[in-house]
């Protein structure tokens, strides 16, 4: 069962974090849960432990910049048979 709870983030924050949301298809409640699910299933005893920290950071930050160019269907075939070619 979902339980509501309220969360206070800096604007840029919370910018940052919808579109990341956006472009990965998930909603900013299941972001933040997956998140904090990360956080809480293991035995991290402080925030320098996670993984995730540095990542995080630079996310909400407004640090990491993802730029890629679509690709086509033939480009994406002709880079998968490249790879097993010996």
């Amino acid at each position: 069962m979902d339980a509501k709870i309220t969360l206070s983030f800096n604007e840029a924050v919370i910018q940052n974090a919808k579109k990341f949301a956006d472009a990965n298809n998930i909603s900013l409640s299941r972001l933040t849960e997956f998140l904090l699910n990360k956080v809480t299933s293991s035995s991290y005893k402080s925030l320098d432990e996670l993984p995730v920290s540095d990542w995080v950071n630079m996310v909400s930050e407004g640090q990491v910049v993802y730029n890629h160019k679509p690709r086509t269907k033939k480009d994406m075939r002709k880079e998968y048979f490249t790879k097993f070619k010996k």
